[in-house]
C-alpha cells in the first residue's frame, strides 16, 4: 500500500497538480476575500452595533464559500478525473482501478479540494479580525476600514504570488488585484441605503 506521505510528495512534484490546485485556492481566495470586504462595508453602513454580530455573518459565509469550494471541485475534478481514466482504460483495454494512475488522481481531487475550500477561509477570516477587537481597540467604523484594507493587502498578497510565478512584475500584479478589493467596498459605500 502506498503511504499517503510519498503520495503526496509525488502530487506535490507534479507540476500540472500543483499549478491546478493553486489556481483553486487563489480563485476561490479572491472570491472569498471580495465577500468579506463587502459584508463588512455592508455591516458597517447598516448600523450593526458589534463586531460579534460581522463575525457570525462573515463566518456564516465563510462556511458557505468553503463548503461551496470543496464540494463543486470534488464533483469537478471527479467527473474530469473519471472521464480521463474511462479514455485511458479504452486505449490500454485494461481496468486501471487500485492502480497507481487511479490512486494518484484520487490524491490529486483531494488536494484540489482541499486548496480550494482553503481559499475562501483564508480570504474571509483575515478581513474579519478587527472585529474581534471591535469595542477595546476599534470602533465599528475603524473595525470596518481595517478590515478593508486587510482584504486589500491578501487580495495583493494573492496578486504578488501569482505575478512572481508568471514572471510579471509583483507589485503590478498585486495592485491590480487589490483595486479590486477598493472597487467592492467603494460600490458598496455608493450603493442606495
Amino acid at each position: 500500500m502506498v503511504s499517503i506521505q510519498r503520495l503526496l510528495r509525488r502530487l506535490l512534484a507534479n507540476e500540472d497538480v500543483v499549478s491546478i490546485s493553486r489556481r483553486y485556492f487563489v480563485s476561490n481566495g479572491f472570491d472569498g476575500t471580495l465577500t468579506a470586504i463587502g459584508i463588512v462595508v455592508g455591516a458597517v453602513l447598516s448600523g450593526i452595533p458589534d463586531g460579534a454580530t460581522v463575525i457570525k455573518i462573515g463566518l456564516g459565509a465563510a462556511v458557505g464559500l468553503g463548503t461551496s469550494a470543496v464540494w463543486s471541485v470534488w464533483e469537478i475534478e471527479r467527473a474530469e478525473t473519471r472521464a480521463q481514466i474511462l479514455q485511458l482504460e479504452r486505449a490500454m483495454l485494461t481496468d486501471l482501478d487500485d492502480t497507481r494512475i487511479q490512486r494518484e488522481q484520487h490524491g490529486a481531487r483531494f488536494l484540489h479540494a482541499i486548496m480550494s475550500g482553503l481559499g475562501p477561509l483564508i480570504g474571509i477570516l483575515i478581513p474579519l479580525t478587527p472585529f474581534l477587537f471591535e469595542g477595546s481597540v476599534f470602533t465599528m467604523t475603524e473595525a470596518g476600514v481595517v478590515a478593508v484594507g486587510l482584504g486589500v493587502g491578501v487580495l495583493g498578497a494573492f496578486g504578488a504570488y501569482m505575478g512572481s510565478i508568471s514572471g510579471q512584475r509583483w507589485y503590478v500584479a498585486a495592485a491590480r488585484m487589490g483595486v479590486a478589493g477598493l472597487v467592492v467596498a467603494g460600490i458598496n459605500v455608493a450603493l442606495p441605503g
